[in-house]
């Protein structure tokens, strides 16, 4: 079974509490013997796929098989050409370089619901949307990044995975994927 989870902000991607402020996936009432693939951070939201099939961690997440992650991110600012070129290209975070990625300006922004607690406001600066098209996650990656070409991230959603897309399943709610939808999400694109 294959599980689509629009993880709310402040969520943990696990089912125990780590003894913060922060909620865990035990509250949402998933099917027993499920897990997450993958991680978001607590302050990050979207897509998050579970499942009981331990298969499906290799398919999904080890960066050789080029499954790509789709993030929508709000950033401090407004990056030009060349600030998204560095992030296509890689950037150094950690002591390591990013693989390639596709980094695109969001224009118009996104439409997406508004997070609780809102993020902060600064009237003397401006903020944007981006996305960002990975193959790997390692721990606060795109946060790293964008942090790395002068470009705080203010909002994180990640939207796809595969060729799966959150589409409008509200914040908080999971369902099941179907067939097809299964097929999509494990889809590779190189």
């Amino acid at each position: 079974m294959l599980i689509a989870f629009n993880k709310p902000y402040g969520v943990l991607s696990q089912f125990t509490d780590d003894g913060s402020a922060n909620r865990t996936l035990a509250e949402f009432g998933f099917p027993p013997r499920v897990y997450p693939i993958g991680r978001l951070d607590a302050d990050s939201e979207g897509l998050l796929l579970l499942s009981d099939e331990p298969a499906l961690n290799a398919l999904l997440l080890r960066p050789s098989r080029g499954h790509r992650r789709v993030y929508w991110v709000q950033v401090e600012g407004k990056p030009g050409a060349e600030d998204l070129r560095k992030l296509s290209a890689g950037v150094v975070i950690q002591g390591r370089k990013t693989l390639p990625c596709r980094a695109t300006l969001l224009e118009p922004p996104p439409s997406v619901p508004p997070r609780q607690p809102p993020i902060r406001f600064r009237k003397t600066v401006p903020d944007c949307w981006i996305a960002l098209e990975l193959v790997e996650g390692k721990n606060r990656q795109v946060r790293r990044m964008t942090s790395a070409v002068g470009f705080p991230t203010l909002r994180l959603l990640r939207v796809r995975i595969g060729n799966f897309e959150l589409g409008g399943l509200a914040p908080g709610k999971w369902r099941i994927l179907n067939v097809a939808e299964r097929d999509l999400a494990l889809a590779v694109n190189r």
